[in-house]
C-alpha cells in the first residue's frame, strides 16, 4: 500500500486502539461498478494488509462489505454502515479504514453523525492520505471538509448528467421506450408500426373509448370480440418480433395516458417526490404531474393516432371515472339516476345505490354506509331513490326548458356586464401600477452614479413598485381564474336547440339509463340530501355546473307508521274514530281529507292500513266497512304466547320483518291449524333478546347468525373413527 503516507505505526495510534477492532469498510455504488471497476474493489480489500502494518493482528481486522452495489447518498438501506456505527457505539472499534471518505458516506448528515460517534468513543479514521482523530479540532475540520467535498462531488456529477439528458430531451432526441403501435426505423426515427392490423387495433381502442367512456367497458368489448394487441419483443433475442397478446386493464390505462399517441414527445411526466421515495428502492417516489409541469412537451413531433385535444379529453374522462378525487365517477348500469352524484348532508360522503325487487319492479335505495364499512357503526342516512330521482329530473327539465334557458342566458348577460365593469376596474389598477413602476425606473436611471445615497433610495423605491405590480398581476390572475367560463355564440345556439328537444329525448325509448346519467353529469355537479331518519321529510340541494344552486323539499317513503311526522295526529284520529264507533273506511277518508300520507310508497290511507294501526294501538273497530259488527280478535299476549302483530308492536318492528325472523328460526312459533294464525313464544328474557337483536346493525346481525349456524353444524356433525 504505497499510496499511504504512513505505512508504519502512526503516532496517533495508541495501545487502547490496538486492543479494539480495525474495520475495513468496502462499498461500490452500483452493480455495474462491481462488474467493470474491479480495481477499486481490490484496493479496498487490500486495506486489510495496511491494518496489519499499522499494528493490528489479522484476527482483529473486520471487513464490512454488506453495502456492495448501494449508493452512499443515505444510510437508510445500508446494513453495513448501520453495523459499522453500532460497533463504534459499543466501543469495539479502534480504527475505521476506507480508500476515501466517499466510500463511507456521500451525505453530510450521515458523515457528521459518524464523526460525532467516533469522537465520543475515541475511534480513529484512516484513508489514503493519513490517519485522523475526530476528537482533534484540526482533524475534525479536515474530515468535515472532505465530507462536504464528497457530497458536492456527487451533486455535481448528478446535475451534470441530468442537464445533459434534459438538453437532449429538449431537442426530442433522448431515447424513450416505444409503446405498442410504434417502432424505431433503421435511422433511429420513431414511426408507426408498419403492420396495419396493429394500427387498426390502436385506432379501434381510442374510438371505442370515446364511445363507451370507461376502461372497464372498453376491456369487456375487446374481450368479447377477441381483439388482441400487437406487441413488439424488446429483448435482443426477440429481435422486435411481433406477438399478439390479450388486453388487460393496466395496458389500456397506460395506452390512454401516453401522450405519444397524440404526436407529443414528452419527458418528465413522472418525477421523483423526495417525500415519497423509499431508500434503497430507486424506482419509488415517482408521481404523475400535469402537462404544464413536464420538463419537455413537444407537440406535433411524432406521428399521431389522435389529436392533442382528444388526448386531453381522454385523460379528463379517466380522472372523472375514478371514484377518488371525483364526485360523480363513471355512469353505472343501475337504474339509480343519481348514483355517484348523491352526497350525504350529514357527513359529506358519497351515498351508494343498492337495488332490490318489489312487486312493481326493481327499486333503488341510496344509503350512506361509510360509518358501517369503515368503522363498524350504524348507517348514517338512507332514502328510497324514486322520490329524489323524480324531483331532480323535474328540476332538470324545468331548468332546460326554453323559458328557463332564456332566463339563464339573460342572467348570464347581466353577469357579463358586471364582469366587463370589473375588468375595466382591474385594467385601470394594472395600468396605474405599470405607470408607477415605469416612473420609479426613470427616476433611478436619471440619478448620477456618484449620488449613492439617492441611488440606493430610488433603487429601493423601484423594487417596491415592481413588487407591487407583480402582486397585483397575480391577484388579477386569481380573479380571472375564479370567474366562470363564458359561453360562445355557437354554444348558446346549441343550448337553445337542446332545450326544445330535451323533454322528448329524455322520455324516448331509445334513450338508455346511461344516456340519462350522462346528461345529468353535464349540468349537475352534485346533489346533497339530508333529513331525519324518524320522519318522511327530506331536504335536497342541487349544485349545478356554474355554481348555481337549487334547494327543495321532498317527501320520501318510510317503512313504518311511527316514522311518519304526523303519526301522533293520525293515532289520535284513529282513537277518536274507534271511540265514536266509525268504520275503518270512514277514518281512512278523514285521514286522506286531512292530507296525511301513510308509510311505504302509498299516497292515501286504506282500510287495511287503518285497521293495522288500530291493532298496534290495542284498539278494534266495532263495525266493518259495511257497518256490520266484526268478530273480536285474539289478545296480543296470553302468558308467554303472542300474536304476530302483538309481538311486532312490542318489539317496535314491522310485522313482515318479524315473520321473516319466524321463517328463519330466530323466533319460535306454531300454527293452531294449517293456514291459521301464528302464535309466537317469548317470555320476558326472550323479549329482551329479540329487542337486543333488533337494535344491532343489519350487517352484524346476519354475520352473527351465520356464525351461530356454522357452530351448530359443527356441534351436531357426526364424527366417525375409521379403522385401519
Amino acid at each position: 500500500m504505497t499510496a499511504f503516507t504512513e505505512p508504519r505505526r502512526h503516532h496517533k495510534i495508541e495501545v487502547n486502539h490496538l486492543d479494539r477492532l480495525a474495520i475495513v469498510y468496502v462499498r461500490q455504488s452500483t452493480l455495474a461498478q462491481l462488474q467493470h471497476h474491479q480495481e477499486s474493489t481490490r484496493l479496498q480489500y487490500a486495506l486489510v494488509h495496511h491494518a496489519a502494518e499499522l499494528g493490528w493482528a489479522p484476527d482483529r481486522v473486520l471487513v464490512i462489505d454488506d453495502d456492495q452495489g448501494k449508493s452512499g447518498t443515505t444510510a437508510t438501506g445500508r446494513p453495513g454502515f448501520t453495523r459499522l456505527v453500532t460497533e463504534v457505539s459499543l466501543g469495539h472499534v479502534g480504527l475505521i479504514l476506507g480508500i476515501e471518505m466517499s466510500r463511507l458516506a456521500r451525505s453530510n448528515r450521515d458523515w457528521h453523525h459518524l464523526l460525532e460517534v467516533c469522537a465520543l468513543f475515541q475511534t480513529l479514521i484512516g484513508d489514503a492520505d493519513g490517519i485522523y482523530n475526530p476528537a482533534d479540532y484540526n482533524d475534525r475540520l479536515l474530515l468535515g471538509l472532505k465530507g462536504t467535498m464528497s457530497e458536492a462531488e456527487l451533486h455535481i456529477l448528478k446535475n451534470r448528467m441530468h442537464q445533459g439528458k434534459l438538453n437532449k430531451a429538449r431537442r426530442g432526441e433522448l431515447g424513450i421506450t416505444m409503446p405498442t403501435g410504434y417502432i424505431r426505423d433503421a435511422y433511429g426515427e420513431i414511426q408507426m408500426d408498419p403492420d396495419e392490423q396493429v394500427q387498426q387495433v390502436i385506432q379501434l381502442i381510442f374510438r371505442k373509448f370515446e364511445e363507451l367512456g370507461t376502461v372497464h367497458a372498453l376491456l369487456r368489448y375487446l374481450v368479447e370480440h377477441q381483439v388482441q394487441l400487437g406487441v413488439r419483443e424488446r429483448t435482443r433475442a426477440g429481435g422486435g418480433r411481433l406477438t399478439w397478446r390479450r388486453p388487460n386493464r393496466m395496458t389500456l390505462q397506460n395506452l390512454l395516458h401516453n401522450p405519444i399517441y397524440a404526436g407529443v414527445y414528452a419527458y418528465g411526466r413522472r418525477q421523483v417526490d423526495p417525500r415519497k421515495k423509499l431508500a434503497g428502492y430507486s424506482s419509488t417516489g415517482r408521481v404523475s404531474l400535469p402537462p404544464d409541469q413536464w420538463h419537455v412537451l413537444l407537440k406535433d413531433h411524432l406521428p399521431a393516432y389522435i389529436t392533442w385535444d382528444q388526448y386531453q379529453e381522454h385523460v379528463a374522462r379517466l380522472a372523472a371515472n375514478r371514484n377518488v378525487g371525483s364526485w360523480s365517477g363513471a355512469p353505472k348500469r343501475g337504474t339509480g339516476l343519481l348514483s355517484g352524484l348523491l352526497i350525504c348532508g350529514r357527513c359529506g360522503h358519497r351515498m351508494v345505490a343498492s337495488y332490490h325487487q318489489l312487486s312493481t319492479g326493481p327499486a333503488v335505495r341510496y344509503s350512506c354506509t361509510r360509518d358501517v364499512t369503515d368503522y363498524g357503526g350504524s348507517p348514517c342516512f338512507g332514502c328510497a331513490g324514486t322520490a329524489v330521482d323524480r324531483w331532480v329530473v323535474t328540476q332538470l327539465l324545468e331548468a332546460l326548458t326554453p323559458a328557463g334557458v332564456a332566463l339563464s342566458l339573460e342572467a348570464q348577460s347581466s353577469l357579463n356586464r358586471d364582469r366587463e365593469a370589473l375588468d375595466r376596474h382591474w385594467h385601470a389598477r394594472l395600468e396605474w401600477a405599470q405607470y408607477e413602476a415605469a416612473r420609479a425606473a426613470r427616476q433611478y436611471q436619471g440619478v448620477e452614479p456618484e449620488h449613492r445615497l439617492v441611488a440606493r433610495s430610488l433603487e429601493r423605491a423601484w423594487e417596491e413598485a415592481l413588487e407591487a405590480e407583480r402582486a397585483l398581476k397575480e391577484e388579477y390572475d386569481r380573479h380571472v381564474q375564479r370567474q366562470p367560463r363564458q359561453l360562445t355564440t355557437e354554444e348558446i345556439r346549441q343550448v337553445q336547440l337542446i332545450s326544445t328537444a330535451l323533454p322528448a329525448l329524455w322520455s324516448a325509448s331509445t334513450t338508455t339509463m346511461q344516456d340519462r346519467k350522462e346528461i345529468l353529469r353535464l349540468v349537475i355537479q352534485r346533489v346533497t340530501v339530508w333529513g331525519d331518519a324518524k320522519n318522511e321529510h327530506m331536504d335536497v340541494r342541487i349544485e349545478w355546473q356554474g355554481d348555481h344552486v337549487t334547494e327543495g323539499h321532498v317527501i320520501r317513503p318510510v317503512a313504518r307508521c311511527d316514522q311518519v311526522s304526523t303519526y301522533q295526529e293520525v293515532c289520535q284520529r284513529v282513537e277518536a274514530g274507534v271511540r265514536e264507533g266509525k268504520t275503518a273506511l270512514e277514518v281512512a277518508d278523514e285521514l286522506n281529507a286531512a292530507g296525511w300520507r301513510p308509510p311505504k310508497r302509498r299516497a292515501t290511507w286504506n282500510v287495511t292500513q287503518v285497521r293495522g294501526l288500530a291493532q298496534r294501538l290495542g284498539l278494534q273497530f266495532s263495525k266493518g266497512t259495511d257497518g256490520r259488527a266484526v268478530r273480536s280478535r285474539l289478545p296480543p299476549r296470553a302468558g308467554d304466547w303472542w300474536t304476530l302483530p302483538g309481538l311486532a308492536q312490542a318489539l317496535e318492528m314491522p310485522a313482515v320483518t318479524l315473520y321473516t325472523w319466524l321463517r328463519r328460526g330466530v323466533v319460535n312459533g306454531k300454527q293452531s291449524t294449517r293456514g291459521g294464525s301464528w302464535r309466537l313464544w317469548a317470555d320476558d328474557a326472550e323479549v329482551r333478546r329479540l329487542q337486543a337483536l333488533r337494535s344491532e346493525p343489519v350487517g352484524a346481525r346476519y354475520h352473527q347468525r351465520w356464525i351461530d349456524k356454522a357452530t351448530s353444524m359443527m356441534n351436531t356433525q357426526e364424527v366417525r373413527d375409521v379403522s385401519p
